[in-house]
C-alpha cells in the first residue's frame, strides 16, 4: 500500500503527481501482474536472456 502524506499548502495535483511517480518507481503493477500467475524459474531465466539479447542487438544497430 502506497502512502502519500499531503504537506501543508500542497495542491492535490502535486500530491497526485508524487503518488504517480512513487507508483511507477515501486513497480506496483508489474509485481501484481507477476504474482497473478506462477512462472517457473527456468522460464524467467529464458525471458531474461531473450531480453538481454534483444537489448544488445538493438545497441549494436545504433552503434554501427
Amino acid at each position: 500500500m502506497l502512502i502519500i502524506n499531503v504537506k501543508d499548502g500542497e495542491s492535490i495535483d502535486r500530491a497526485l503527481r508524487r503518488y504517480k511517480n512513487k507508483h511507477k518507481k515501486v513497480q506496483l503493477m508489474k509485481q501484481l501482474r507477476a504474482r497473478k500467475h506462477f512462472t517457473k524459474p527456468s522460464v524467467d531465466r529464458r525471458v531474461e536472456i531473450l531480453k538481454a539479447k534483444y537489448n544488445t542487438d538493438k545497441m549494436r544497430d545504433i552503434e554501427g
